[in-house]
Protein backbone atom coordinates (compact mmCIF):
# COMPACT_ATOMS: atom_id res chain seq x y z
CA UNK A 1 0.00 0.00 0.00
CA UNK A 2 1.95 3.02 -0.96
CA UNK A 3 -0.39 6.35 0.02
CA UNK A 4 0.13 8.99 -2.99
CA UNK A 5 0.39 12.52 -1.52
CA UNK A 6 2.83 15.16 -1.87
CA UNK A 7 4.88 16.30 1.48
CA UNK A 8 7.28 18.81 2.73
CA UNK A 9 10.51 18.21 4.11
CA UNK A 10 10.41 18.40 8.04
CA UNK A 11 13.89 20.02 9.85
CA UNK A 12 13.89 18.86 13.03
CA UNK A 13 15.82 21.57 16.20
CA UNK A 14 17.66 18.29 17.84
CA UNK A 15 19.82 19.54 20.36
CA UNK A 16 23.23 17.02 20.04
CA UNK A 17 23.64 14.13 21.57
CA UNK A 18 25.56 13.41 24.95
CA UNK A 19 28.71 11.84 24.24
CA UNK A 20 29.60 11.41 28.17
CA UNK A 21 31.59 7.53 27.89
CA UNK A 22 29.59 5.08 30.15
CA UNK A 23 32.13 3.68 32.72
CA UNK A 24 33.57 -0.30 32.34
CA UNK A 25 33.04 -2.68 35.34
CA UNK A 26 36.24 -3.55 37.25
CA UNK A 27 37.12 -6.79 34.71
CA UNK A 28 37.43 -3.98 32.27
CA UNK A 29 34.14 -5.36 30.39
CA UNK A 30 31.20 -3.23 29.41
CA UNK A 31 27.55 -3.04 27.60
CA UNK A 32 25.74 -1.55 24.45
CA UNK A 33 22.33 -1.80 23.80
CA UNK A 34 20.58 -3.54 20.33
CA UNK A 35 16.84 -3.56 19.48
CA UNK A 36 15.36 -2.27 15.98
CA UNK A 37 11.20 -2.21 14.38
CA UNK A 38 9.57 0.66 17.25
CA UNK A 39 6.75 1.20 14.86
CA UNK A 40 2.96 0.83 15.99
CA UNK A 41 4.19 1.36 19.86
CA UNK A 42 7.26 2.33 19.71
CA UNK A 43 6.59 4.81 21.49
CA UNK A 44 5.50 3.55 24.21
CA UNK A 45 8.19 0.56 24.27
CA UNK A 46 11.13 2.85 23.46
CA UNK A 47 11.25 4.73 26.51
CA UNK A 48 11.55 1.74 28.95
CA UNK A 49 14.56 0.39 26.76
CA UNK A 50 16.48 3.96 27.27
CA UNK A 51 15.76 3.42 31.04
CA UNK A 52 17.41 0.27 30.94
CA UNK A 53 19.98 1.05 29.00
CA UNK A 54 20.72 3.89 31.31
CA UNK A 55 20.79 0.90 34.12
CA UNK A 56 22.96 -0.94 32.33
CA UNK A 57 25.65 2.20 31.80
CA UNK A 58 25.16 1.30 28.19
CA UNK A 59 27.83 3.24 26.09
CA UNK A 60 25.65 3.26 23.11
CA UNK A 61 21.76 2.67 22.02
CA UNK A 62 22.24 0.73 18.50
CA UNK A 63 18.72 1.00 16.35
CA UNK A 64 18.79 -1.98 13.35
CA UNK A 65 15.52 0.73 11.36
CA UNK A 66 12.05 0.86 11.20
CA UNK A 67 10.83 3.77 13.72
CA UNK A 68 7.20 4.55 12.00
CA UNK A 69 4.80 2.33 9.83
CA UNK A 70 3.91 4.92 6.92
CA UNK A 71 1.97 2.77 4.89
CA UNK A 72 -0.72 2.92 7.81
CA UNK A 73 -0.88 5.09 10.76
CA UNK A 74 0.85 4.07 14.12
CA UNK A 75 -1.59 3.39 16.77
CA UNK A 76 0.65 5.37 19.25
CA UNK A 77 0.70 7.86 17.43
CA UNK A 78 -2.88 7.45 16.94
CA UNK A 79 -3.48 7.19 20.57
CA UNK A 80 -1.86 10.51 21.71
CA UNK A 81 -3.31 12.58 19.09
CA UNK A 82 -7.09 10.88 20.41
CA UNK A 83 -5.79 12.01 23.98
CA UNK A 84 -4.79 15.19 23.25
CA UNK A 85 -8.01 16.15 20.65
CA UNK A 86 -6.76 16.20 18.08
CA UNK A 87 -6.90 13.04 15.45
CA UNK A 88 -4.62 12.04 12.66
CA UNK A 89 -5.16 12.93 9.42
CA UNK A 90 -2.93 11.43 6.35
CA UNK A 91 -0.99 14.72 5.72
CA UNK A 92 -0.38 15.78 9.27
CA UNK A 93 0.99 12.41 10.51
CA UNK A 94 3.03 11.78 7.04
CA UNK A 95 4.60 14.71 8.35
CA UNK A 96 5.09 13.95 11.79
CA UNK A 97 5.79 10.62 11.48
CA UNK A 98 9.80 10.97 11.47
CA UNK A 99 9.86 13.47 14.04
CA UNK A 100 7.27 11.69 16.26
CA UNK A 101 9.98 9.17 16.24
CA UNK A 102 12.71 11.68 16.96
CA UNK A 103 10.56 13.21 19.55
CA UNK A 104 9.15 9.92 21.33
CA UNK A 105 11.56 7.37 21.21
CA UNK A 106 15.49 8.75 20.48
CA UNK A 107 14.92 11.84 22.49
CA UNK A 108 14.45 9.25 25.35
CA UNK A 109 17.90 8.26 24.87
CA UNK A 110 19.70 11.54 25.23
CA UNK A 111 17.60 12.61 27.91
CA UNK A 112 19.11 9.57 29.93
CA UNK A 113 23.22 10.30 28.49
CA UNK A 114 22.93 7.49 26.50
CA UNK A 115 24.19 7.82 22.68
CA UNK A 116 22.42 6.37 19.54
CA UNK A 117 23.46 5.18 16.73
CA UNK A 118 20.65 5.52 14.07
CA UNK A 119 19.78 2.61 11.13
CA UNK A 120 17.39 2.99 8.28
CA UNK A 121 14.79 0.16 7.72
CA UNK A 122 12.44 -0.86 4.43
CA UNK A 123 9.32 1.43 5.85
CA UNK A 124 11.82 4.57 6.26
CA UNK A 125 12.07 4.15 2.17
CA UNK A 126 8.35 3.55 1.88
CA UNK A 127 6.74 6.42 -0.71
CA UNK A 128 6.45 9.45 0.13
CA UNK A 129 9.50 8.59 2.57
CA UNK A 130 12.61 8.28 0.91
CA UNK A 131 16.44 7.93 2.11
CA UNK A 132 17.33 11.05 1.23
CA UNK A 133 14.34 12.14 3.68
CA UNK A 134 15.72 10.03 6.17
CA UNK A 135 18.84 11.56 6.34
CA UNK A 136 18.05 14.84 5.77
CA UNK A 137 15.70 14.33 9.37
CA UNK A 138 18.10 12.11 11.26
CA UNK A 139 21.24 13.58 10.70
CA UNK A 140 21.99 14.77 14.15
CA UNK A 141 21.96 10.99 14.89
CA UNK A 142 23.40 9.90 11.75
CA UNK A 143 26.45 12.55 12.37
CA UNK A 144 26.76 12.50 16.26
CA UNK A 145 30.87 12.87 17.14
CA UNK A 146 31.42 9.28 17.16
CA UNK A 147 30.19 8.34 13.69
CA UNK A 148 32.09 11.74 12.20
CA UNK A 149 35.33 11.29 13.90
CA UNK A 150 35.57 8.11 12.29
CA UNK A 151 33.99 8.94 8.91
CA UNK A 152 36.97 12.07 9.18
CA UNK A 153 39.47 9.72 10.60
CA UNK A 154 38.85 7.09 7.09
CA UNK A 155 39.38 10.00 4.69
CA UNK A 156 39.47 13.53 5.70
CA UNK A 157 37.62 14.76 2.89
CA UNK A 158 35.10 12.73 3.57
CA UNK A 159 31.68 14.89 4.53
CA UNK A 160 28.61 13.39 3.23
CA UNK A 161 26.41 11.80 6.22
CA UNK A 162 25.24 8.74 4.97
CA UNK A 163 23.10 5.61 6.23
CA UNK A 164 26.22 3.47 6.50
CA UNK A 165 28.57 3.87 8.54
CA UNK A 166 31.26 2.34 10.85
CA UNK A 167 32.77 3.28 14.48
CA UNK A 168 35.36 1.68 16.30
CA UNK A 169 35.75 2.05 20.09
CA UNK A 170 37.90 -0.15 22.91
CA UNK A 171 39.03 -2.49 19.32
CA UNK A 172 35.84 -3.65 18.11
CA UNK A 173 34.13 -2.33 14.96
CA UNK A 174 30.86 -1.55 15.18
CA UNK A 175 29.41 -1.32 11.46
CA UNK A 176 26.08 -0.25 10.51
CA UNK A 177 24.75 -1.65 6.97
CA UNK A 178 21.92 0.29 4.97
CA UNK A 179 19.54 -2.76 3.50
CA UNK A 180 17.09 -1.00 4.12
CA UNK A 181 15.74 -1.23 -0.03
CA UNK A 182 15.75 -3.88 -2.11
CA UNK A 183 18.29 -2.50 -4.34
CA UNK A 184 20.88 -2.89 -1.60
CA UNK A 185 23.21 -3.35 -0.58
CA UNK A 186 24.17 -0.84 -3.86
CA UNK A 187 28.24 -1.11 -5.17
CA UNK A 188 29.22 2.09 -3.22
CA UNK A 189 28.28 0.51 -0.34
CA UNK A 190 29.60 -2.82 -1.13
CA UNK A 191 33.25 -0.74 -1.77
CA UNK A 192 32.98 1.12 1.25
CA UNK A 193 32.22 -2.28 3.34
CA UNK A 194 35.59 -4.24 1.51
CA UNK A 195 37.80 -1.02 2.54
CA UNK A 196 36.57 -1.16 5.87
CA UNK A 197 36.98 -4.89 6.21
CA UNK A 198 40.50 -4.80 4.62
CA UNK A 199 41.68 -2.59 7.15
CA UNK A 200 39.91 -4.06 9.94
CA UNK A 201 41.76 -7.52 8.38
CA UNK A 202 45.16 -5.52 8.82
CA UNK A 203 45.18 -3.69 12.12
CA UNK A 204 46.27 -5.91 14.97
CA UNK A 205 44.23 -3.24 17.19
CA UNK A 206 41.00 -4.44 15.65
CA UNK A 207 39.81 -7.49 17.99
CA UNK A 208 36.11 -7.73 17.05
CA UNK A 209 34.14 -6.76 14.41
CA UNK A 210 30.46 -6.47 14.79
CA UNK A 211 27.84 -6.09 11.61
CA UNK A 212 24.64 -4.78 12.38
CA UNK A 213 21.97 -4.05 9.62
CA UNK A 214 17.37 -4.10 8.94
CA UNK A 215 17.52 -7.15 7.07
CA UNK A 216 19.26 -10.41 8.34
CA UNK A 217 21.83 -11.67 5.79
CA UNK A 218 20.40 -14.37 3.30
CA UNK A 219 19.94 -17.99 4.33
CA UNK A 220 19.22 -17.65 7.41
CA UNK A 221 16.49 -19.13 10.08
CA UNK A 222 14.51 -16.71 8.89
CA UNK A 223 15.15 -16.73 4.95
CA UNK A 224 11.39 -15.77 4.59
CA UNK A 225 12.02 -12.46 5.62
CA UNK A 226 15.12 -11.16 4.90
CA UNK A 227 17.43 -10.74 2.15
CA UNK A 228 17.00 -13.72 0.55
CA UNK A 229 13.44 -12.05 -1.29
CA UNK A 230 15.54 -10.61 -3.69
CA UNK A 231 18.03 -11.13 -6.55
CA UNK A 232 20.51 -8.67 -5.60
CA UNK A 233 20.25 -8.79 -1.62
CA UNK A 234 20.84 -12.43 -2.03
CA UNK A 235 24.07 -11.77 -3.63
CA UNK A 236 25.60 -8.91 -1.89
CA UNK A 237 23.87 -10.41 1.47
CA UNK A 238 26.28 -13.92 0.58
CA UNK A 239 28.65 -12.02 -0.34
CA UNK A 240 28.89 -10.14 2.67
CA UNK A 241 28.10 -13.05 4.66
CA UNK A 242 31.90 -14.36 3.06
CA UNK A 243 33.26 -11.56 4.13
CA UNK A 244 32.97 -11.63 7.81
CA UNK A 245 33.64 -15.87 7.55
CA UNK A 246 37.12 -14.38 6.19
CA UNK A 247 37.68 -12.32 8.95
CA UNK A 248 36.78 -14.89 11.30
CA UNK A 249 38.72 -17.83 9.59
CA UNK A 250 41.63 -15.89 8.04
CA UNK A 251 42.03 -12.76 9.92
CA UNK A 252 41.57 -14.74 13.25
CA UNK A 253 38.84 -11.62 14.53
CA UNK A 254 35.89 -12.24 16.51
CA UNK A 255 32.52 -11.75 14.48
CA UNK A 256 28.76 -11.16 15.21
CA UNK A 257 25.96 -10.25 13.14
CA UNK A 258 22.70 -8.63 14.23
CA UNK A 259 19.85 -7.59 12.23
CA UNK A 260 16.08 -6.84 13.18
CA UNK A 261 13.09 -6.53 10.58
CA UNK A 262 11.23 -9.57 11.70
CA UNK A 263 9.57 -8.99 15.07
CA UNK A 264 11.03 -11.36 17.22
CA UNK A 265 13.94 -12.36 18.61
CA UNK A 266 16.06 -15.49 17.56
CA UNK A 267 19.75 -16.36 18.41
CA UNK A 268 21.98 -18.76 16.32
CA UNK A 269 19.95 -17.27 13.16
CA UNK A 270 22.55 -18.41 10.87
CA UNK A 271 22.72 -22.34 12.00
CA UNK A 272 21.21 -22.96 8.97
CA UNK A 273 21.40 -25.92 6.47
CA UNK A 274 22.83 -23.68 3.69
CA UNK A 275 25.51 -22.05 6.09
CA UNK A 276 26.66 -24.92 7.50
CA UNK A 277 27.20 -26.86 3.76
CA UNK A 278 28.73 -23.16 2.49
CA UNK A 279 31.25 -21.84 4.84
CA UNK A 280 30.22 -22.16 7.72
CA UNK A 281 27.99 -20.72 11.07
CA UNK A 282 28.65 -16.57 12.16
CA UNK A 283 26.86 -16.26 15.60
CA UNK A 284 24.40 -13.59 14.72
CA UNK A 285 20.74 -12.82 16.17
CA UNK A 286 17.50 -11.33 15.46
CA UNK A 287 16.05 -8.87 17.85
CA UNK A 288 12.95 -6.64 16.25
CA UNK A 289 11.18 -5.95 19.52
CA UNK A 290 11.12 -2.71 19.80
CA UNK A 291 7.32 -1.61 19.57
CA UNK A 292 6.41 -3.34 16.22
CA UNK A 293 3.41 -5.80 15.71
CA UNK A 294 4.33 -9.26 16.49
CA UNK A 295 4.91 -11.74 13.79
CA UNK A 296 4.48 -15.22 14.69
CA UNK A 297 8.26 -17.51 14.29
CA UNK A 298 8.84 -18.62 10.88
CA UNK A 299 6.99 -21.96 10.63
CA UNK A 300 10.54 -23.88 10.60
CA UNK A 301 11.08 -22.82 14.29
CA UNK A 302 11.27 -24.66 17.77
CA UNK A 303 10.61 -21.73 20.59
CA UNK A 304 13.07 -21.35 22.88
CA UNK A 305 14.68 -18.94 26.02
CA UNK A 306 15.93 -16.77 23.10
CA UNK A 307 13.36 -17.79 20.11
CA UNK A 308 10.37 -16.09 21.08
CA UNK A 309 7.46 -13.96 19.57
CA UNK A 310 5.10 -11.68 21.76
CA UNK A 311 7.64 -9.78 23.46
CA UNK A 312 9.30 -6.18 23.85
CA UNK A 313 12.48 -6.07 24.84
CA UNK A 314 16.46 -5.19 23.80
CA UNK A 315 19.47 -7.30 23.44
CA UNK A 316 22.41 -6.21 25.64
CA UNK A 317 25.58 -6.98 24.31
CA UNK A 318 28.62 -7.54 27.31
CA UNK A 319 31.86 -6.93 25.82
CA UNK A 320 34.63 -8.80 27.76
CA UNK A 321 38.23 -7.12 28.12
CA UNK A 322 39.29 -9.70 25.09
CA UNK A 323 36.48 -8.14 23.01
CA UNK A 324 34.02 -11.47 23.08
CA UNK A 325 30.75 -10.28 23.44
CA UNK A 326 28.27 -12.02 25.43
CA UNK A 327 24.07 -11.52 24.07
CA UNK A 328 21.12 -11.70 26.39
CA UNK A 329 17.78 -10.57 25.82
CA UNK A 330 15.68 -8.86 27.98
CA UNK A 331 11.87 -8.67 28.39
CA UNK A 332 9.89 -5.79 29.14
CA UNK A 333 6.41 -5.82 30.73
CA UNK A 334 3.82 -3.07 31.47
CA UNK A 335 5.80 -2.53 35.07
CA UNK A 336 8.99 -1.05 32.74
CA UNK A 337 6.82 1.82 30.85
CA UNK A 338 7.87 4.80 31.93
CA UNK A 339 4.86 6.31 34.44
CA UNK A 340 4.49 9.79 32.49
CA UNK A 341 4.44 7.53 29.19
CA UNK A 342 1.34 5.03 30.18
CA UNK A 343 -0.35 8.84 31.59
CA UNK A 344 0.29 10.03 28.12
CA UNK A 345 -1.55 7.25 26.25
CA UNK A 346 -3.47 5.48 28.94
CA UNK A 347 -2.89 2.72 31.06
CA UNK A 348 -5.63 0.64 28.92
CA UNK A 349 -3.73 1.34 25.94
CA UNK A 350 -0.04 0.53 27.19
CA UNK A 351 -1.83 -2.86 28.79
CA UNK A 352 -4.59 -3.97 26.30
CA UNK A 353 -3.61 -2.74 22.59
CA UNK A 354 0.42 -2.77 23.03
CA UNK A 355 1.10 -5.54 25.52
CA UNK A 356 -1.98 -7.63 24.90
CA UNK A 357 -2.74 -7.38 21.33
CA UNK A 358 -0.64 -5.68 19.19
CA UNK A 359 0.53 -8.78 17.10
CA UNK A 360 -0.14 -10.29 13.24
CA UNK A 361 -1.04 -13.81 13.39
CA UNK A 362 0.06 -15.08 9.85
CA UNK A 363 2.58 -17.58 9.26
CA UNK A 364 6.20 -16.91 8.23
CA UNK A 365 7.80 -18.64 6.36
CA UNK A 366 11.51 -19.69 7.64
CA UNK A 367 12.86 -20.93 4.21
CA UNK A 368 13.55 -17.92 0.91
CA UNK A 369 10.78 -18.37 -0.87
CA UNK A 370 10.82 -17.52 -4.75
CA UNK A 371 12.80 -13.89 -4.79
CA UNK A 372 10.79 -11.14 -6.33
CA UNK A 373 12.48 -8.80 -8.85
CA UNK A 374 12.92 -5.00 -7.20
CA UNK A 375 10.84 -2.28 -7.82
CA UNK A 376 10.76 1.17 -6.77
CA UNK A 377 9.82 1.76 -3.05
CA UNK A 378 10.34 -1.88 -1.87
Amino acid sequence: MKIRIALAFVLLPIAALAQTPAPAAADGSWTFVVAGDSRNCGDVVMPAIAEAAKNSNAKFYWHLGDYRAIYTFDEDMVQANVMAGTPLNIQNYLNGAFKDAIDNQLKAFDDRGVPVFAGIGNHETIWPMSRARFVKTFSAYLDIAAIRDQRLKDDPSDTTIRTYYHVITNGIDFITLDNGSCDMFDDAQMAWLRKVLARDAADASIRTVVLGAHAALPDSRSCGHSMGNYPNQQKTGREVYNLMLAMRDKSKKQVYVLASHSHFVMDNVYDSDYWRKNGGVLPGWIVGTSGAVRYRLPETATPGPNVRTDVYGYLLGTVSANGAITFAFHELTTKDIPADVVKKYSKNFVENVCFAANRDIRPQQGTCPPMSQCTAGE
